[in-house]
């Protein structure tokens, strides 16, 4: 019967084969997949993934929706109102579109 040492250094040895094997498949699938793309002549969307890389790009900010006659202040009316209309009519304040 084996002892622990020796059978730990049979998985350790194991381990760095199984590495060492699913390196070659890999790099041959690789292969495989870059040649396939070559001969179909497939594009990174037509495979599912985006052209793009990075961070998105920001979205533009909303156009105001209300104004502040007396300090020029708008709001867009998302996201929490302003102080200066908070508890007033809100159509006194809407913006001629």
């Amino acid at each position: 019967m084996a002892t622990y040492k020796q059978l730990t250094a049979q998985l350790e040895k194991l381990h760095k084969e199984v590495a060492i094997a699913q390196q070659k498949e890999i790099a041959v699938v690789i292969e495989d997949i870059k040649r396939k793309i070559v001969d179909y002549d497939l594009t990174a969307e037509e495979l599912g993934f985006s052209a793009r890389r990075g961070k998105p790009a920001r979205k533009a900010p909303l156009p105001p929706k209300y104004r502040n006659p007396k300090t020029g202040e708008t709001w867009s009316g998302r996201g929490r109102p302003p102080a200066w209309l908070a508890g007033r009519n809100k159509e006194r304040f809407l913006i001629d579109a």
